[in-house]
């Protein structure tokens, strides 16, 4: 038997970047014990999703040092997960994901620490994305996916010249596989494209028109919209159909079927009305395996510094042979999730009413008949009649008020814009600051009592 003294250690790679110097380091690299320490003690990432992708960036980043580790994800484990999904066993379906990938990730890597959170993305508050300094995305939804990145860069801000303060910026990692194809993506926000500004990356959504799914159904998918966007509303009125919701995926597939036996067709199964219903691709466990490997070594990148990271999109294709290509897109700055925003300086004594009127006659928005929402927050509505009504009182109050008193701000503004005697609705980004507040001058000021 070798004697175990002489044997390599487990982290005998991870070493090799984190201990010695390079010559594609990060500027402010210091290799050494005190680095892989610290990494292991306060560097906190946050997974999202505990699916194909989830399960081996979870595996990956416990293996790649790091010890606090949290993971969210809404779903339960199926039986149709289990070819992939390597984390989960036949006993586990019917459990939480997020719980049993954590579970099993710590019972084979001492020392890790795994937190896992049982619900939406959406329940979790703002604050709570904040404690962490790397979000990597394991999901399957554009929706999601958007929906983090905003999170994300509402964290951002920008000095007086519009460069990101490095002390707001949080990164995130963002991976996604359908069948032999994946994609790997470093995000800074403020510095590299944020997910939004490269939305045009994803293909449209296949949409059947809707006198064939009523009419002359030809495929499964067609009998799986039928149920899913016809039936469910005869059937339930106004009801919301929650995709999400076991239940109502059930009753979808259950109409499904009995459409399909109508007509002859064959195929309608739960993964399939599944994967129609959420525009979900089939995932194979070998691209998943490449791709987390790929966001794993980013994290590392990031969270250390022991080379310069990814620059800033990589694709992989596995389908015919092997081929690998990393492109480096530019940031938008007009982005309204991650760019500056239009800056706007305004008196504090400015009612709601004063700053929309300024905005019809600024010069670079023009906008007429705003609606103005800050933080989430509905400030003023100009439709439906009901939101008008509920949000008219606000017109009279002062905006510095009702932005909580905070100057360099972002309110978001919708309205109407006229180009070439076209109109058409938009949405606009502004960075709010108040003269005399936090530093405010009184020049370029851009409106008043």
């Amino acid at each position: 038997m070798a004697d175990v003294s002489t044997q390599p250690s487990r982290s005998r790679d991870l070493d090799k970047l984190l201990l010695r110097a390079g010559n594609l380091v990060d500027p402010n690299f210091e290799p050494g014990q005190e680095l892989r320490d610290d990494l292991q003690t306060y560097v906190k990432v946050l997974v999202v999703g505990a699916g194909g992708l989830g399960c081996e960036l979870l595996k990956d980043l416990a293996l790649s040092g790091f010890r606090n580790l949290e993971v969210i994800d809404m779903d339960r484990i199926e039986v149709s997960n289990l070819n992939r999904q390597f984390l989960f066993r036949l006993e586990d379906v019917g459990k939480p994901k997020a719980e049993v990938a954590a579970k099993r990730v710590m019972e084979r890597i001492s020392d890790v620490n795994i937190v896992p959170h049982f619900c939406r993305i959406e329940d979790k508050d703002i604050e709570f994305y904040n404690d962490f300094n790397i979000i990597a995305l394991g999901l399957d939804s554009i929706e999601a996916r958007s929906y983090i990145n905003s999170v994300a860069c509402s964290f951002l801000e920008y000095d007086s010249d519009d460069n990101p303060r490095q002390e707001t910026i949080k990164p995130m990692v963002d991976g996604g596989t359908e069948g032999f194809k994946g994609h790997a993506r470093v995000i800074v926000p403020g510095v590299t494209p944020c997910f939004e500004c490269t939305i045009w990356l994803f293909p449209p959504q296949v949409k059947f028109p809707l006198c064939t799914l009523a009419e002359t159904p030809r495929t499964a998918a067609h009998c799986i919209e039928y149920a899913h966007l016809i039936k469910w509303n005869e059937v339930h009125g106004g009801k919301a159909f929650d995709p999400d919701e076991p239940e109502h995926m059930k009753w979808v597939h259950n109409e499904a079927v009995k459409r399909a036996e109508l007509f002859g067709i064959p195929g309608v199964t739960y993964s399939l009305t599944q994967g129609v219903v959420k525009n979900i691709i089939p995932a194979i466990a070998s691209t998943n395996a490449i791709i987390s490997a790929a966001c794993a070594l980013e994290t590392l990148k990031i969270a250390s510094g022991c080379s310069k990271t990814l620059s800033n999109y990589l694709t992989y294709n596995g389908a015919e042979g092997l081929h690998t290509k990393v492109t480096e897109f530019v940031k938008d700055n007009d982005c309204l999730i991650c760019g500056p925003g239009v800056l706007i300086e305004l008196d504090p004594s400015i009612t709601l009413q004063k700053f929309i009127d300024l905005l019809e006659g600024h010069d670079k928005l023009q906008l007429s008949k705003a609606s103005v929402t800050h933080r989430g927050k509905n400030l003023y509505m100009q439709a439906p009649p009901v939101l008008e009504e509920m949000t008219r009182s606000n017109l009279t109050l002062l905006l510095f008020n009702l932005m909580g008193k905070v100057s360099k701000d972002i309110v978001h503004v919708t309205g109407t814009t006229s180009k070439n005697d076209q109109k058409s609705s938009c949405l606009r980004k502004l960075r709010v600051a108040f003269k005399g507040v936090d530093g405010v001058t009184d020049m370029d000021t851009a409106g008043g009592a």
